[in-house]
């Protein structure tokens, strides 16, 4: 017996509700990991839920042809993620300020929700210094586990740009982590 999830979901049909719930339930729990990793727990479920919500209205702009939907919901989720990222950011700035207390270091906000059992200072540092695009490559493979392919989806590039991307990145962690232990 094949299930909807052994085949690309039919978003746009007349049980596109059900094929919600299917995706809802394959997904979200995995999906929401990768988000609290990055966010919080709290704020990871906000995420996930406006991501399917997100995903409901733009059903029609999926197409299974390109890829699998969940690089399609991994991607929704990170550009949610990374606007609320922006909009906390914006606002912690604006209330430092108001009260004439100096910006607080951005690697240690960061730092703050790597998660402690893998990760150490340095590669907290490491990973405030890559560039948003080469960050949520890296994560949405470490983290999120989806394939390359599945990333390009989600970023919206090709798989060669993204294995590319993970490579150059895994390199220079690998350099920068290298360099620490010498130091250390």
């Amino acid at each position: 017996m094949t299930t909807a999830l052994e085949r690309p979901p039919d978003l746009r049909g007349p049980d596109a509700a059900a094929a919600f719930a299917e995706l809802f339930d394959a997904h979200a729990r995995r999906l929401r990991g990768y988000l609290a990793g990055r966010v919080g727990e709290s704020t990871a479920d906000d995420l996930v839920a406006e991501t399917f919500l997100v995903a409901l209205r733009r059903r029609h702009s999926y197409d299974p042809e390109r890829a699998p939907v969940k690089g399609w919901l991994y991607g929704i989720a990170t550009n949610l993620m990374r606007e609320h990222l922006r909009r906390e950011t914006r606002g912690r700035r604006a209330g430092l300020r108001s009260v004439g207390r100096p910006e607080p270091d951005h690697g240690a906000f960061v730092a703050d929700r790597v998660d402690a059992q893998r990760a150490s200072a340095a590669i907290a540092q490491a990973l405030t210094e890559l560039r948003d695009e080469d960050r949520d490559a890296l994560l949405l493979t470490s983290w999120a586990g989806l394939t390359p392919s599945e990333v390009a989806e989600a970023i919206g590039e090709p798989a060669s740009t993204v294995r590319s991307r993970l490579h150059r990145v895994r390199t220079r962690l690998q350099a920068l982590l290298t360099e620490e232990n010498r130091d250390a």
